[in-house]
């Protein structure tokens, strides 16, 4: 079986940590923001992680 190609998309969008664990940004920090509470915004700079539901098709177009 050839090798799968990762996709492009998906590796802009997240990255493998050193554990394992795949990081990834939140959403609803492009637009709107004005109506958003200061505390809000803040914790949507932090990372989050890929739940456990979604790991495995995430690594798959990873390639990892």
């Amino acid at each position: 079986m050839p090798k799968l190609k990762t996709h492009r998309g998906a590796a802009k969008r997240f990255k493998v940590t050193a554990t394992g664990k795949i990081k990834r940004s939140k959403a609803c920090k492009s637009h709107l923001l004005t109506k958003k509470s200061a505390k809000r915004k803040r914790s949507l700079r932090k990372p989050g992680y890929v739940d456990s539901a979604n790991l495995k098709a995430i690594k798959r177009v990873l390639g990892v």
